[in-house]
């Protein structure tokens, strides 16, 4: 690889005004790192990090915080396990976190390029990363139609310039997200284009899986009111845990009427939904009204049944 290449082009076209590149606070990459896993760095800069560390400015705040805190400075930004794990995690640190990749890696979610990222960003140490966007790359430099992840590590730890983790790992991230992109990879800008082994055919590599279509659910919403105020539900389940919502149900109850439909889309399945004002009398502890409900974390579900109702 001719880094001398790479970081002519880092130097040049590099996303060096992101806050957490000027910064060596370990506790602000780590929020960093987990809010862009699954989510574009637009999204996380516009409405979620500085609010986030806003609320939550060190990690005995966020330790000391409730789930439900964190849950709603989260609110909106999808899968919820992060916040979660987050939470946790400070929790087990308490006051700061470790200070070597291996450590970080027993930490709740923090997996190992994660852990990497931190620990190079943070620390200097001489670590390879493995997100996304370079993943992408040495599928395509290496020519790989598949490979195992113990396979890419080893591709990874075979680029690395250990003497320059840190412009390494950040050239390496900003080249998969601006030029050797997922659908239309630009290989005459790419630095790395001399050894490319994909350079040309990009798209074959890896090899393209069939597109699945998502499967759509249709439970009913049913919101149930007593005077002022409306039955929630806290979810237990893995998937939005700690958040609150109406309740959802395959069947149709006698004594409703429908207010209105919402449709909504995750990443494996969507959801259509009819929604129903039901007067059935149920025995619930969980009663709140319309400005308590706004205090609440939601669902992207459960906010649209809220907008419903506040019309």
């Amino acid at each position: 690889m001719d880094y001398v290449k790479l970081y002519q082009w880092y130097a040049l076209e590099g996303r060096h005004d992101l806050p957490w590149r000027n910064t060596n606070d370990a506790y602000k990459i780590w929020i960093s790192e987990i809010m862009l896993q699954q989510t574009q760095v637009k999204t996380v800069l516009e409405r979620y990090y500085f609010p986030f560390l806003q609320q939550f400015p060190t990690l005995q705040a966020l330790a000391h915080a409730s789930l439900d805190e964190v849950l709603k400075m989260w609110e909106g930004l999808g899968y919820y396990s992060r916040a979660r794990n987050l939470h946790k995690a400070a929790q087990m640190c308490r006051t700061e976190l470790p200070k070597s990749a291996k450590e970080l890696e027993l930490l709740a979610g923090i997996g190992t390029s994660t852990a990497h990222a931190i620990a190079s960003f943070a620390y200097g140490e001489a670590l390879p990363i493995l997100d996304a966007n370079v993943k992408r790359i040495l599928y395509r430099y290496f020519a790989l139609k598949e490979a195992k992840p113990s396979e890419l590590w080893s591709k990874s730890y075979e680029l690395l310039d250990a003497s320059n983790a840190y412009d390494f790992n950040q050239a390496m991230m900003d080249l998969g997200a601006m030029v050797c992109t997922p659908k239309n990879p630009q290989c005459p800008l790419c630095p790395l284009a001399d050894a490319c082994q994909g350079v040309g055919s990009p798209h074959d590599y890896p090899t393209p899986k069939p597109k699945k279509q998502k499967p759509i659910k249709t439970p009913y919403i049913l919101v149930y009111q007593h005077g002022e105020k409306f039955a929630l539900f806290q979810n237990h389940k893995r998937f939005l845990g700690g958040l609150w919502g109406f309740k959802q149900s395959d069947s149709k109850p006698s004594k409703s009427k429908k207010i209105g439909e919402i449709t909504h889309h995750y990443s494996h399945f969507g959801l259509k939904c009819n929604v129903l004002l039901s007067s059935d009398a149920i025995e619930h502890k969980h009663w709140f009204s319309l400005k308590e409900i706004e205090a609440l974390a939601l669902s992207g579900v459960d906010k649209k049944v809220l907008a419903l109702l506040v019309v």
